[in-house]
């Protein structure tokens, strides 16, 4: 039995319908590129109307995937990308970048699902907001989330590294245009994903990480966009904002590293706020505005800093000096996958369950590209390779 026969027409039609609308094609366009009419694909949509083989071959085609990812039993089909459009509407660079989150995210779970891989998730419970000031519920959210993770006190350096590993979210940080920070999209069958800007400087992606982490806490079953600069016009966004801020600088903690590092001092330096900043791993104007919301220096403090000169990259580097460390996130962004999704790729080459063709399209790369990421991971040499056994 063919994989086109495993399954009901009706699902057949359901994944058809899913890749379609993720490819962004219309189906007056794929009845065409199959050479029968818009109600007739209407039809195999809805199920209706069996797909023929020579039809469904064309339409994985048209759609970038593959007929083995589209039929395949035991794969799983999501829909984040119809989601988005209709959250942002016309937004190009939004467009873009969900796209590139929804094939990101459909091809680890494809690669996922082929490998047996089974990943674990670890979620606290979802914490719907409440009547009140939200921006309370924030600070106790993320105290909460802080305890569940065990940090106490200390500084998140990485929280991307905290949500992947820990919590087991799909993170994914790449380049985006300037204008996205982030992204944040839950489905049940894949669980929680957050794209990052890769474009944007460490610290301010770890504010993104911390914003997108509280729409996973509080609003998780709504797709978010992450606008750069974007005002708090909403319930949504100032608990975000919020959440953000007290789980990277907890107030006690600020407070106590406030008094440590500013101690003798009766006035607030550059060189302190350059070293709060990079304890915290927050951006200058981030750490500054938190010591104004928690009383340690009077409001205005950064718009006094930004009419005097501002707080350069320059002076950070002269006080920091070698404890300015190179952001590999940067690094990783050039390639045109992820590390993980590389692994899995080319774990899924070695053993022969997917073509460099249906890899190439899985991956949205083409076959120099695709061939260049098998060979680093193929020539990597016995010395690297060989390892000890598992126990069985």
């Amino acid at each position: 039995m063919t994989l086109l026969e495993q399954l009901p027409p009706h699902q057949v039609g359901e994944r058809l319908r899913l890749a379609r609308e993720t490819a962004n094609v219309t189906q007056a366009t794929a009845a065409q590129a199959i050479g029968v009419a818009r109600t007739t694909l209407v039809a195999i949509e809805q199920g209706q109307r069996k797909v023929r083989l020579h039809e469904i071959q064309r339409l994985a085609q048209l759609y970038h995937s593959s007929v083995n990812a589209l039929l395949r039993v035991e794969a799983v089909h999501v829909d984040l990308l119809p989601r988005f459009r209709r959250l942002t509407g016309n937004n190009e660079a939004a467009d873009q970048a969900s796209d590139l989150m929804a094939s990101l995210a459909m091809a680890d779970v494809e690669l996922e699902s082929l490998l047996g891989v089974q990943r674990v998730h670890n979620y606290p419970t979802e914490r719907p907001l409440l009547k009140g000031d939200v921006r309370m519920q924030a600070e106790h959210d993320a105290a909460e989330l802080r305890h569940w993770l065990g940090l106490g006190m200390a500084p998140i350096p990485n929280l991307v590294a905290v949500l992947e590993m820990e919590l087991g979210v799909r993170v994914y940080v790449r380049r985006l245009h300037a204008s996205i920070s982030g992204l944040f999209a839950y489905d049940a069958s894949i669980g929680a994903c957050i794209l990052l800007n890769a474009s944007h400087p460490r610290e301010r992606r770890n504010q993104s990480a911390g914003h997108e982490t509280a729409h996973f806490i509080a609003t998780r079953h709504r797709p978010e966009v992450l606008h750069s600069g974007a005002e708090e016009n909403s319930r949504e966004e100032r608990y975000a904002n919020a959440f953000a801020r007290a789980l990277l600088t907890p107030a006690r903690a600020v407070m106590k590293k406030f008094s440590d590092f500013i101690s003798g001092s009766d006035t607030l330096t550059r060189k302190h706020v350059i070293v709060l900043a990079h304890y915290f791993c927050v951006s200058r104007e981030a750490m500054v505005r938190r010591l104004e919301e928690l009383g340690l220096t009077k409001e205005g403090t950064w718009d006094w800093f930004c009419a005097n000169g501002g707080i350069t990259d320059e002076q950070a580097r002269l006080v920091l000096g070698d404890q300015v460390l190179p952001d590999g996130a940067k690094l990783e962004a050039e390639r045109p996958t992820t590390l993980r999704l590389n692994l899995l790729a080319a774990e899924a080459a070695r053993r022969g369950l997917l073509s460099e063709g249906q890899l190439a399209r899985l991956l949205r790369l083409d076959r120099l590209e695709l061939r260049a990421l098998l060979d680093a991971y193929n020539g990597e040499g016995p010395e690297v390779d060989n390892g000890v056994a598992r126990p069985s």
